[in-house]
């Protein structure tokens, strides 16, 4: 399964010279592509995106100063926040 945003963060990664992180995106992404048959592709898309969420938070209270961090974490951020209204559960009405 391909996410573009992983992508993204797997090249700036490298040119921050993040190589053990690296590591865990990989390690990650080849977890959860095992899952995709058993729990559905945009379920593990917005999983994919929460773990992408944090990196990136982490990235950008290292990196202050580098503004593509910042806007790649805001990207992140709200595409994870409008799958993830996929899978809310409607809140429920009085029916009185």
């Amino acid at each position: 399964m391909k996410v573009e945003e992983a992508e993204r963060v797997r090249t700036l990664l490298e040119e921050l010279g993040e190589e053990a992180l690296i590591g865990r995106l990989d390690s990650f992404i080849a977890l959860n592509e095992g899952l995709e048959t058993k729990k559905g592709e945009d379920y593990i898309k917005l999983s994919i995106l929460s773990f992408l969420e944090g990196l990136m938070m982490t990235l950008k209270i290292k990196y202050p100063e580098k503004g593509e961090v910042a806007e790649l974490y805001e990207e992140i951020k709200a595409k994870r926040a409008e799958l993830d209204e996929l899978f809310r559960k409607p809140a429920m009405q009085n029916l009185q």
